[in-house]
């Protein structure tokens, strides 16, 4: 599979997506024409010209034109995705919702819809609509029974240990990370890395394959080779791909002691505190007791512990006692082993240990 491994190529998209082995990839990030379907050149309240989106490639007779387009790439995109599979497509409400449309259309699995808001969008020169701030990304895996990759641990870790939202506030791509030839944007809908950052570190692993079908200046390539992914692109305009090229060629990958990510809970085994009473690693009728040792609580048979006038797990004992609505108690309970303080949590990790 070296012929799809850290390469692009020059070349239309549908035309090569076509040559692809079925179950190929582990994930595809599509960044499609866009269709924005720009009437007459804009410009500022200076006369000044806007630089909107007027390429050829983004450019269609009409909605069918782009439909039978979309379901067409749509379609091999989908062949060529593992069945645990995961693809991200973007775009504007010029055309995501005609999007969405096909991917469900084709049985995909939709399992979000996020919102990219520019914290520096364009603003509306004529001030005739809102200011158009955001676009909108789908993901979505093959089909409903796949067992797509979602790091969700990493993604907390990302978000100061909150749960990640489905709105993401990034700037658009400026200042030295915008690819420019005499001055001027060698490509009107560059993405930032910070996008694609994000979008890869939750939905792939080290060593994935990724495919991007529309890969224009090379972001997504980028990205996958800094964080130790494979990557593969299709670019059919000789001034992007000879840009992405060169881009790629010099990027180099994170450091591998660096690349490592935070282990997601779902991929552990899960150890209830029963278990270690079953197994009698802890006796019922021992206590526990905080790391300051100012409050404890008696071991029951069932796992569960009492303290005072309470009486239920270890993480809810542990809340009632912080005045929380919950409360971890792997990390808040010691015991007493052999005349040592011992977190329950390393009990659990030594069982974990044994039975992995």
């Amino acid at each position: 599979m070296t012929k799809f491994c850290n390469r692009i190529i020059n070349g239309e998209s549908l035309e090569n997506l076509k040559k692809i082995p079925s179950k190929t990839f582990d994930l595809v990030f599509a960044d499609p024409p866009y269709n924005m379907q720009i009437g007459e050149k804009l410009k500022r309240p200076d006369n000044s010209k806007v630089n909107g989106v007027n390429d050829k490639w983004d450019q269609f007779l009409n909605f069918k034109h782009y439909d039978e387009f979309s379901k067409e790439w749509l379609k091999e995109c989908k062949r060529i995705l593992k069945d645990n599979g995961s693809m991200w497509v973007i775009g504007t409400y010029h055309n995501i919702f005609r999007l969405g449309y096909h991917i469900q259309n084709l049985n995909y699995w939709i399992l979000n819809d996020v919102i990219w808001r520019k914290n520096n969008p364009m603003p509306n020169f004529k001030g005739t609509r809102f200011t158009n701030a955001h676009e909108t990304l789908i993901w979505a895996s093959k089909s409903k029974k796949s067992k797509y990759t979602f790091n969700y641990q990493s993604l907390k870790c990302l978000n100061d240990d909150l749960q990640m939202r489905s709105d993401w506030t990034l700037p658009i791509c400026n200042g030295k990370e915008r690819l420019k030839k005499n001055g001027k944007k060698i490509h009107s809908t560059q993405k930032p890395e910070a996008l694609l950052h994000r979008i890869i570190l939750a939905t792939t692993n080290k060593g994935d394959l990724i495919c991007d079908p529309f890969i224009g200046t090379g972001t997504s390539a980028v990205v996958a080779k800094k964080l130790g992914r494979k990557f593969f692109g299709i670019e059919k305009d000789k001034k992007y791909f000879s840009a992405a090229n060169k881009r790629i060629n010099s990027t180099k990958i994170i450091e591998d002691n660096y690349l490592d990510t935070v282990e997601n809970n779902k991929s552990k085994p899960r150890i209830p505190f029963g278990s270690l009473v079953e197994m009698g690693i802890i006796k019922p009728g021992s206590i526990l007791f905080d790391q300051k040792k100012k409050f404890n609580a008696k071991i029951m048979a069932d796992g569960s512990l009492k303290h005072k006038g309470n009486e239920g797990s270890i993480h809810r004992v542990a809340a009632k006692i912080m005045g929380t609505e919950s409360y971890n108690g792997w990390t808040y309970w010691y015991c007493n082993i052999k005349g040592n303080s011992v977190s329950i949590d390393n009990l659990r990790q030594r069982l974990i240990s044994k039975n992995t």
